[in-house]
């Protein structure tokens, strides 16, 4: 995270999708203070290695005004709220560390589905349909470059969440939700491979944003510096805009990959 990067670029909201540290506090209390609308959910390895849940509680002491897990969270003064997936994922289907049955108790399949599908259901039409998660939903491919598609083992298979995609189900039966972003699946594939497919729209119209490009500042050809932010508009209560963005630490934008698909929902 660069806070100056934040402070020149000043947007209305900053989303984080979780995996801050191996369970180290310090930057969890900067991203609580940042002077803009926050909201944020926990990752696999926000948990640390404490089975007994007491790191975990101690993330959700910290963050509790801005955190999303398994609720709706207004952005307040924005007329934007988040609906988060279940906290500290890890992908694969469906599994709740020890760490999270301590604290959260023995949530199944089903509850979990259920909590997510009430939260969006309380979102307010006018407003943008928003769902954030630490790992993207199952349903959207198995190969390794897949939004989700686990490239560190073979075979590759759908290493997504099934209950994120269960509740995305259920609410597109009333609600397509305008975006779906979450993190966990590195955009740089093991091996040398390539990169994973990190923008994304399916047949119904919902839009994916894979945010996790790892690390997230580098050096282009000529030896500059330039951070990376996953960047989303919306106009008119939708989604209008959608990129992968790389910025100069000044706030100079250097490139953006778009996700072309977004014209034809703008038209």
């Amino acid at each position: 995270m660069d806070e100056q990067l934040l402070q020149r670029l000043q947007p209305d909201a900053v989303l984080f999708v979780g995996d801050f540290s191996d369970g180290d506090l310090r930057l969890t209390r900067r991203l609580r203070e940042l002077p803009f609308p926050v909201a944020l959910i926990l990752g696999n390895h926000d948990r640390g290695r404490d089975k007994s849940g007491g790191v975990l509680r101690q993330q959700l002491a910290l963050v509790k005004d801005v955190d999303c897990g398994w609720r709706r969270l207004d952005l307040h003064p924005l007329p934007l709220s988040v609906v988060g997936g279940r906290p500290c994922s890890s992908g694969g289907g469906y599994h709740l560390s020890k760490a999270v049955e301590a604290v959260y108790g023995p949530i199944t399949l089903e509850q979990s589905v259920e909590r997510i599908v009430a939260a969006a259901a309380s979102v307010p039409t006018d407003q943008p349909l928003v769902l954030m998660a630490h790992c993207g939903p199952s349903g959207l491919g198995s190969d390794p470059s897949s939004p989700c598609g686990r490239d560190w083992k073979t075979p590759a298979v759908d290493w997504g969440d099934q209950d994120l995609a269960l509740a995305l189900d259920r609410i597109s039966r009333t609600r397509v939700p305008d975006l779906v972003i979450f993190g966990h699946m590195h955009h740089q594939l093991k091996r040398g491979s390539g990169l994973r497919t990190s923008l994304l729209r399916d047949r119904r119209g919902i839009v994916y944003l894979n945010a996790a490009c790892v690390p997230r500042s580098g050096t282009n050809d000529r030896g500059e510096t330039l951070l990376h932010l996953s960047w989303a508009e919306f106009s008119g209560g939708h989604l209008s805009h959608l990129s992968h963005r790389w910025y100069r630490p000044d706030g100079t934008l250097v490139h953006q990959e778009l996700l072309p698909e977004l014209e034809s929902l703008t038209c």
